[in-house]
């Protein structure tokens, strides 16, 4: 049990030295990751449906 309280005790003072974002620096992060997964997403979709059609047109 002692083990426990001090994991949780280190845990808090390691939160401690945290350097938390701004609302500003948190936007523009979040804007960045919002817009690199649709980027990704869209490269990949279009990437699989270009596969898919070759794939279908040496099929049929």
């Amino acid at each position: 049990m002692q083990r426990l309280i001090n994991f949780f005790r280190d845990v808090s003072r390691e939160m401690k030295k945290v350097s938390w974002p701004k609302g500003t620096e948190l936007r523009k992060y979040t804007i960045t990751v919002l817009t690199t997964v649709v980027f990704a997403s869209l490269f990949f979709a279009a990437v699989d449906l270009g596969i898919s059609s070759l794939i279908r047109m040496f099929i049929e």
